[in-house]
């Protein structure tokens, strides 16, 4: 956990035979953002709030749950065969707008800023790094990058942020003597300087952090909630309770 990154998923790299993808049912959030990034193929997002959008490699979904939404995300299950490669990312929102109304918004890939160098391309996504900024909103100080190393290529991290980690999506990069390989999140100590050299095949990876707005990192406690939803009301056609024993509202349409 980068602090207020409060959950990290990597999707993939899965191949789905004809008729076959992902399909995750309806289901409820609160009090929390879910930010979905693709590097191969795309999904079909629905929800409570009547969204429908389709989401491809490249582009964003930032999902802000508040005080409560429903959705769904699926891949299209009468297509060919098909390939899925992707990362969901749950933010934890400032105490004063965790519940706030619900709200959706997608981010074409075309609209994101690339930073290019001889041996680095960087994205980003979300926030502001490296002097660039993303146009998508956030309700706080944080960065979230697409970073592609070529060997031997090395990138520093964001500096003047406090809190800051690398999560590799294949190859090594190497911290202070020790090699890391792809699956590993790394967190660094606010105030370091730290680069982060590719290895003989290179680095995709992940660079994400920021500030805390004044909120100490979350305790498991207050995680459980945010992911559970205990005890907090919810609209978006969900009933109030705990969320995974109650019966979900699908999205318009399902």
């Amino acid at each position: 956990m980068v602090r207020l990154f409060i959950f990290f998923d990597e999707m993939g790299p899965a191949e789905f035979l004809t008729g076959k993808g992902l399909d995750v049912c309806p289901h409820p959030h609160t009090g929390l953002r879910t930010v979905t990034y693709l590097f191969r193929g795309r999904i079909h997002y629905r929800d409570s709030l009547g969204t429908d959008q389709w989401i491809e490699a490249g582009a964003i979904n930032l999902m802000t749950a508040g005080q409560g939404i429903t959705h769904s995300e699926r891949m299209d299950q009468g297509a060919l065969p098909q390939s899925l490669c992707g990362l969901q990312t749950w933010l934890a929102l400032p105490s004063d707008k965790e519940d706030n109304a619900p709200a959706f918004g997608h981010t074409a890939a075309e609209a994101l800023p690339v930073l290019e160098a001889r041996a680095e391309t960087v994205r980003l996504i979300l926030g502001r790094a490296w002097d660039a900024a993303s146009p998508v909103e956030t309700p706080s100080e944080r960065f979230y990058t697409d970073v592609a190393l070529v060997p031997g290529a090395t990138v520093p991290l964001p500096k003047g942020q406090e809190d800051r980690g690398a999560y590799i999506l294949k190859g090594t990069v190497e911290v202070a003597g020790e090699v890391y390989g792809a699956g590993r999140m790394l967190v660094f100590r606010p105030g370091d300087s730290v680069a982060l050299p590719a290895g003989p095949e290179g680095a995709p990876l992940v660079v994400l952090g920021g500030g805390h707005h004044g909120r100490p990192a979350p305790s498991m406690v207050e995680l459980r909630r945010l992911i559970t939803g205990e005890d907090r009301s919810r609209q978006g056609g969900v009933a109030q309770g705990r969320l995974a024993k109650r019966p979900l509202q699908p999205a318009p349409g399902e």
